[in-house]
């Protein structure tokens, strides 16, 4: 493959990864990450509601991981509430996984940016042949991959495994109870999906530009030295 060709390829996976940074930076600060229905189930028992006289009960939770808004209906109106995270909900919440959750997010945001100068370092510089060069980029982005799958991993384990939206529902309630009637993902967390194609995407871009996975290039490297042991 020629100099040029390369020079391209590189370019386009730098192009993929800087815009994996700025979604991921939309993704972390945009409260669209759950969106939930909760019943207010201790209006709904005193009325013995059913049927379509249930929506008059049912409220609505959004948040993303920092805030959120929740909507409680008891049957007398929506009453809206906004919140956040830091530091109101975090007595109430899986701060530990919460925070880690966090935690990650930051971390795929650091490599996809280095993932972004060492692709455009490879294209236009002359890099060494280390974790600078295109073999590098192979671990980078492997890592992008990993903190985008532990990001969604764990937000899923948080928000149906501990019941994320009913507790954030619950908070600093003391007349009602709530319990969660609908869940579903929303735009942010499908963005961290993208981040992850769009990371695959760029592993598959360095194999492209003719650069071998580590693995195979460490078999046949091991291969050759016995041979010349052999000869020698």
């Amino acid at each position: 493959m020629s100099s040029r060709q390369k020079t391209l390829i590189f370019s386009l996976g730098g192009a993929l990864s800087l815009g994996c940074v700025l979604t991921v930076a939309v993704a972390v600060a945009l409260p669209r990450w759950v969106h939930s229905t909760v019943l207010c189930q201790t209006g709904a028992e005193l009325v013995n509601a059913s049927g379509p006289e249930l929506d008059k009960f049912l409220g609505r939770v959004g948040y993303g991981l920092f805030h959120g808004e929740r909507v409680k209906q008891c049957g007398l109106g929506g009453r809206p509430l906004r919140f956040n995270f830091f530091p109101d909900l975090l007595p109430a919440v899986p701060a530990g996984l919460h925070v880690t959750v966090v935690f990650f997010c930051g971390v795929l945001m650091l490599f996809s940016s280095v993932a972004t100068g060492f692709f455009f370092f490879n294209a236009f510089g002359k890099p060494y042949e280390t974790l600078q060069g295109p073999m590098g980029l192979y671990l980078w982005n492997f890592i992008c991959c990993v903190c985008s799958s532990l990001v969604m991993v764990l937000f899923a384990v948080e928000v149906k495994l501990l019941h994320l939206s009913r507790r954030i529902a619950n908070f600093n309630e003391a007349s009602f109870v709530f319990q969660t009637h609908g869940e579903r993902y929303e735009l942010s967390y499908f963005l961290l999906l993208l981040v992850l194609l769009l990371h695959a995407t760029s592993f598959l871009l360095v194999r492209l530009a003719g650069t071998h996975f580590p693995f195979r290039e460490g078999k046949q490297t091991n291969v050759a030295m016995g041979a010349a042991d052999l000869m020698y």
